[in-house]
């Protein structure tokens, strides 16, 4: 019982305000707040598409050629030149050394010139959105004006794998322990302890598949994916080449009833099932950012405003709950409530987790992921927050009118991470 208090002791809102607040503070304007020349704004977004790793059609392809793809088609997008760029910053969990010297490469593949830096950031599930709030960091100190934030996984080329070097005296310190406790484990801690059935789960899952579909056949990523032309070697090691511009993990024929055949992945007679849970994936994005005054004088769009954001700390053994509580935190800065968010991108790295977040915010399930998300689209760990992003102001500007939209996921190790951003309307 005293476990049992001590974990929900954990799960009580991040404070307010004060010393002891977990939210990071980011500037002092609201959304309501009027146009500011400071204001970090988002000029463009590309991402490629999302496909199967191990099996799809980028099982090939690797990193820095998919990278590279993203990060011309915005720079050309919007005709600037690469050399205006203060900064890239590329998320990135697999690849050695986070990726540094992939992300440079991709970089001269893309024919920017050396004399624009780049570094690469891995804050798991997170990276690809935490590469955003690096560059907004920069533009807001004044460090540069305009830079370009990335994301990039090829969950075909590099696998999850050990922890690295760590401590044996972690067995000892049971927050420690729990940071290698498999993701899917922490899944059927989320299901078990907030009572999320494998119903509701596959209905999620399910849901996912559908939404995705309407949003392919509707054309509704046509604008935001770059085709890639690559390599495709066949089961008879034959080499093919092909042009990659739709997202290969959805999966029109799923069905409840073949859902509930499935047996649970990671723990006898659990629930969480490889129908519910995120796709291991290839794929990339990259967003093109910038202070206000910058953009306006080169003639640049602004396609939204970066309004709040917010990474916490959660308990690691319950990892999933984190845009339950990050979620809150980043839209206290922004001045907002749930109420005031058209679109919900939260990534699906389990629907056990998504299903509980949303119910715990009480989010009306039509404003959450209406392209469908990780369990249909897919999750390349690195470049899932880029591709968010991508996505939520792809929808936003298909709507037509001013709205806000927030970029949530849940990090493994404990964490959770969330943006608000406004789109300002046509």
């Amino acid at each position: 019982m005293h476990r049992v208090q001590v974990i929900f002791g954990h799960l009580a809102p991040p404070p307010s305000s004060g010393a002891g607040s977990r939210a990071v503070r980011v500037n002092p304007c609201g959304a309501a707040a009027s146009s500011s020349p400071d204001d970090v704004v988002i000029v463009h977004g590309r991402r490629t598409a999302v496909c199967k790793a191990k099996r799809g059609s980028f099982k090939d392809t690797t990193p820095d050629e998919l990278l590279s793809a993203a990060m011309k088609a915005v720079m050309s997008d919007v005709g600037l030149e690469p050399g205006a760029l203060g900064d890239v910053c590329v998320g990135n969990v697999l690849q050695p050394g986070a990726g540094a010297v992939m992300a440079r490469i991709a970089h001269f593949l893309s024919e920017f010139p050396e004399t624009v830096p780049v570094y690469t950031v891995n804050r798991q599930c997170s990276s690809g959105l935490q590469a955003l709030f690096n560059i907004a960091g920069a533009i807001r100190n004044g460090s540069i004006d305009l830079g370009l934030a990335c994301g990039v996984e090829s969950m075909s080329l590099q696998s999850m794998g050990s922890p690295g070097d760590v401590s044996s005296r972690l067995v000892d310190f049971d927050k420690a322990r729990d940071c290698i406790i498999p993701m899917g484990i922490t899944s059927e801690n989320v299901a078990e302890r907030f009572g999320v059935s494998r119903e509701k789960q596959d209905a999620f899952a399910l849901s996912s598949h559908q939404k995705a579909d309407r949003a392919q056949r509707s054309g509704a990523f046509d604008r935001e994916i770059v085709p890639v032309t690559t390599t495709l070697t066949d089961g008879e090691g034959k080499e093919r080449t092909v042009t990659v511009a739709k997202d290969d993990g959805v999966r029109v024929a799923t069905t409840l009833e073949g859902l509930a055949k499935l047996r649970a992945a990671f723990k006898p007679g659990g629930s969480t099932t490889a129908g519910n849970s995120s796709q291991v994936s290839d794929g990339a994005a990259a967003v093109l950012l910038g202070r206000r005054s910058a953009v306006e004088a080169r003639g640049l769009p602004v396609l939204g405003v970066l309004r709040a954001s917010a990474v916490v700390g959660v308990p690691p053994d319950l990892m999933g709950i984190g845009p339950a509580y990050a979620i809150p935190a980043a839209l206290e800065q922004a001045g907002l409530t749930v109420a005031d968010i058209d679109v919900f991108e939260i990534n699906e790295a389990f629907a056990s987790q998504a299903v509980y977040c949303v119910e715990k915010l009480g989010i009306p399930m039509d404003k959450v992921n209406p392209n469908g998300g990780a369990i249909a689209l897919g999750h390349p760990l690195g470049c899932t927050g880029a591709r968010q992003v991508v996505t939520l102001l792809s929808e936003l500007r298909r709507r037509g009118k001013r709205g806000y939209g927030v970029v949530s996921m849940c990090i493994g190790t404990g964490m959770g991470a969330a943006a608000v951003i406004e789109y300002p309307g046509p």
